[in-house]
């Protein structure tokens, strides 16, 4: 099943720590901005007409070219317009009126050698915004950066990470050099 890759973007990740390789450039597969197809996968989906929602739960796996998001559960909200609603399970999403994106329970996005990993991730479509909360670990190679809440804005591609049960974390080591 494929929704447009603007609805893909739950996880755009980066940290200043991470600049070297540009700000959003590691999981440039969910920016919205490739043109390869996105393929979710999970155990169920359930269409809930009159909330207007469409929620993929159990093993849910959402690809697009190398990069990857695993959850327990993920949810898609939409506008009212009969337009964007799905008329049945096999359209679920037209992608045209998406306001938010919700995975909840055991978030993993990779690509390439960067993972970040969270309770919950929230995608924003109005303010174009990624959200993970809960226990944040973004790593790259041997880098490590943690956290309680990772917030990155698309449009600026600015980020920034936050604790409030203590302070941010990170540990960076070097790369190994080349013969």
């Amino acid at each position: 099943m494929k929704i447009p890759s603007a609805l893909a973007a739950i996880l755009l990740l980066s940290s200043p720590a991470f600049a070297q390789q540009g700000v959003t450039s590691a999981f440039e597969g969910f920016s919205g901005r490739g043109d390869q197809p996105v393929n979710i996968e999970a155990d169920n989906l359930e269409v809930k007409e009159g909330e207007q929602t469409a929620i993929f739960s159990g093993n849910v796996l959402v690809v697009q070219g190398t990069s990857a998001l695993r959850t327990a559960k993920l949810t898609i909200f939409y506008e009212k317009d009969g337009a964007a609603a799905p008329a049945a399970p096999g359209d679920v999403v037209t992608g045209r009126n998406i306001r938010r994106l919700e995975a909840d329970g055991n978030v993993i996005v990779t690509s390439g050698d960067q993972k970040a990993t969270g309770s919950k991730g929230v995608f924003d479509m109005p303010s174009n915004t990624v959200t993970l909360t809960g226990n944040v670990v973004v790593t790259q190679g041997v880098n490590i950066l943690k956290g309680d809440r990772l917030v990155v804005d698309l449009t600026t591609q600015k980020s920034r990470v936050e604790s409030g049960s203590g302070r941010v974390q990170g540990v960076f080591g070097q790369k190994p050099k080349t013969q």
